[in-house]
């Protein structure tokens, strides 16, 4: 719904209460404490813009000419993020300093890529939540919630986020976790229409920020990690109707097929893969070419990951792990190529991609350029989907290059896991590169990836029965914990870096300094300047010079930063925006400080004294149970809570809780009533007594006690050394996997 302007609560103590289990996100732990907000957006009043949002279809066709504006997530429809915009440049970027910040209304994590547009400023938060604000003053226009059901997190794999927004023709389009699509008036937040897009007896979510072209919106969906049929779907932009919809993989060959692609498709397939829906979900990597008409976007995984559970025959499982191209207007199939034919490592299609010109052997190529997933950097022909040029951009162990001549990775045997043959993957499920915003620079010719080096072991699950409620990964979710503990020395990094790629030459030209986790998204100016924040784990947010990569400035947000900032002009002036949120510290409860930050070379605002916070200690009951229960607690728990709380229990960071110092430890009946009676339904955590037993839930907590137990035994044994800012080789909060 519409709420009205708001000004935050002062910050106030986190009570003890709130260190019980609770669920996936909610209400509590969402609304955390945040200060107020800086004395601008406080005592001036809103200014009035003359129309809101409105952007035609030919302003956006001709984005580049209006570099004062940030109209679509990517700032033009090639989704290069790049600006013209040259006011704030390597020369000065030392004045560059805070003009005014917004507090917003949550505790979790921030993706969202804020708009600007005539003189408002318009951004997502989580939970699908809109905010207005005064570009000039900060204050608040409205901000709209739509109310989101908080159980619909349980179809959550990997946070509860929101990646952007889009404007067209006096509207903000949102799509929202439960699989609505909905149309807002860009001058008071009111409901305009709604669509749902997505069958809700499945396991789908919608994360990703909408794109509008020729009077539609396109928006895709998660879920590959439940077991959903992908798809792209095409909405009027006016009314919400249907224009045209896009499977990415087979349905069931019984009730026919939907075009002669998906035929063609099914021949790479073998067994029953429609019962789990097959995968391949569109949830992010959307992008428009205008110079052939293509819509061309990324899919996801199959489903489930280990393709032995998914595939016996071993085929290539089309059209999951793939770039595909579709006639703008009708949604009619142009080409594909698929980066990781079989996949079953996790690697889906979906990092951002971007449209870019480039000369190859003498001639000017238009091309449609990905830092995969994979590890692998992509330059396909944007009109044909010709491979062009394809290099590792980070460590990858998985193949030895790509056949150009086939398009086929080269493979290496021992990569394709089982339950006997354990892999230590690089890059590991977190990706070389996950959803994050990368960026162009025409003045260097390199394009700037938020780049990631991470090794995950992948082991086959023991067993395998498909779940129809909650995750069917098919792998063993607890092997690098025993992998880990065999092998001490084995890799098990997971950094992040901005890393300057020359496109061309298939190279590195410099990288920045490295995060503990997921580096931030980018945005290049013409200023020389690549802004970047720190990622999960290191408050930042940096401005790095585009020829040599050395640091220019920082600024020191409080919070961890991963959403894409962006720059515009207002009144002659060059402004730089960021959303900014993520609880680094790995605690559900902690404030995380999430705000819109905006900054100027005149700027004097300052930020509020954090709000301290105290993570709870480990304090395990003894550990009793015997070994049998605690080694079926932990397969219980790898198949239906790992996806969410960890390896091992450990949270991954602030959108799931730490069950290691849940206080439900000590009381078998207190964790009954959440984990079987649902008792914290209405913060995302709801009943699992459809699929779990009083048997089995004992058989979780007497694991949790013993891991918990194992932890304190050793923090205890430990020498006092610094504490690295986050844990190694958890499948931390990348939102890589959400598909």
């Amino acid at each position: 719904m519409r709420c009205p302007p708001s000004t935050p609560l002062l910050s106030i103590l986190i009570s003890a209460a709130i260190l019980s289990l609770a669920g996936c996100s909610g209400n509590e732990a969402d609304t955390a404490a945040q200060a107020p907000p800086s004395a601008a957006a406080q005592t001036e009043a809103p200014a009035t813009p003359a129309a809101f949002a409105q952007v035609t279809q030919q302003r956006l066709d001709n984005a580049p000419a209006e570099p004062s504006q940030w109209m679509m997530v990517g700032g033009t429809y090639e989704e290069r993020h790049y600006s013209p915009l040259a006011e704030i440049n390597r020369d000065n970027v030392g004045q560059l300093d805070l003009g005014w910040y917004a507090d917003y209304d949550t505790n979790l994590s921030q993706q969202g890529t804020p708009l600007y547009v005539d003189g408002v400023l318009y951004v997502s938060t989580a939970w699908s939540t809109v905010y207005a604000y005064d570009a000039r003053t900060g204050a608040e226009l409205w901000h709209y919630d739509p109310q989101t059901p908080k159980e619909i997190a349980i179809k959550v794999c990997c946070g509860i986020v929101n990646r952007g927004i889009a404007a067209f023709e006096g509207k903000i389009y949102v799509g929202t976790l439960d699989g609505y699509l909905i149309a807002l008036d860009a001058k008071t937040g009111e409901e305009a229409w709604r669509k749902l897009t997505v069958n809700p007896d499945e396991q789908y979510t919608v994360t990703s920020a909408p794109r509008v072209v020729k009077g539609q919106v396109l928006i895709g969906n998660s879920g590959s990690e439940f077991g959903v049929r992908g798809y792209l779907g095409a909405y009027d932009a006016r009314t919400g109707e249907d224009r045209w919809r896009v499977y990415t993989v087979p349905g069931n060959p019984e009730l026919g097929f939907e075009n002669p692609q998906m035929e063609l498709a099914a021949k790479t397939w073998s067994g029953d893969w429609w019962k789990l829906g097959g995968g391949g979900t569109v949830w992010d990597a959307i992008v428009y070419d205008e110079a052939s008409n293509l819509v061309i976007f990324g899919t996801g995984n199959g489903t489930p990951w280990d393709q032995r559970a998914r595939d016996p025959s071993g085929g290539d499982n089309l059209f999951v792990a793939s770039i595909l191209a579709v006639d703008a207007d009708t949604g009619e199939y142009a080409w594909h190529y698929q980066t990781t034919p079989g996949d079953t490592w996790d690697y889906d299609a979906m990092a951002p991609m971007m449209l870019l010109d480039l000369e190859f052997d003498g001639e000017m190529r238009h091309v449609v350029a990905q830092a995969n997933k994979n590890g692998m950097f992509y330059v396909l022909d944007a009109a044909s989907g010709e491979l062009l040029k394809a290099d590792a951009f980070t460590e990858v162990n998985w193949n030895t290059g790509v056949d150009m001549t086939t398009g086929r990775p080269i493979e290496v045997p021992e990569a394709r896991y089982d339950r006997d043959n354990i892999f230590n993957l690089a890059p590991g499920v977190q990706g070389g590169h996950g959803w994050h915003a990368n960026a162009w620079n025409p003045e260097t010719g390199l394009v700037y990836i938020a780049a990631q080096r991470a090794y995950f072991v992948m082991r086959s699950a023991e067993t395998f029965t498909p779940n129809p409620q909650g995750t069917n990964l098919a792998i063993d979710m607890g092997a690098s914990l025993v992998y880990y503990r065999d092998n001490p020395n084995a890799e098990r990094e997971f950094v992040g870096y901005v890393s300057a790629w020359d496109p061309v030459a298939g190279k590195e030209v410099w990288r920045s300094e490295e995060n503990n986790g997921p580096t931030g998204s980018i945005l290049s100016t013409a200023g020389g300047l690549v802004f970047s924040g720190g990622g999960n784990n290191t408050n930042e947010f940096r401005a790095y010079d585009t020829r040599s990569g050395e640091k220019l400035w920082s600024f020191d947000t409080q919070t961890g930063m991963v959403a894409a900032p962006i720059t515009y002009e207002l009144d002659g002036k060059q402004y730089v925006a960021a959303s900014v949120g993520i609880n680094q510290a790995g605690n559900y409860y902690a404030p995380n400080h999430s705000r819109l930050l905006v900054f100027s070379l005149d700027g004097n605002a300052s930020l509020p004294t954090p709000v301290s916070f105290t993570p709870p200690p480990l304090n395990p009951p003894a550990a009793t149970a015997p070994a049998e229960q605690v080694a079926a607690g932990q397969d219980v728990y790898n198949n239906n809570c790992a996806i969410c709380h960890g390896n091992g229990g450990a949270a991954r960071g602030a959108n799931f809780p730490n069950l290691m110092v849940s206080p439900m430890l000590h009381s078998q009946e207190g964790f009954d009533s959440i984990v079987l009676g649902g008792t914290r339904q209405q913060r995302g955590m709801v009943s699992f007594a459809d699929r779990l037993s009083a048997d089995n839930t004992a058989a979780i907590r007497a694991y949790l006690v013993a891991r918990a137990n194992e932890l304190l035994a050793e923090e205890q044994a430990a020498p006092p050394i610094e504490q690295s800012d986050a844990p190694e080789q958890v499948h931390q909060e990348t939102e890589s996997t959400d598909n």
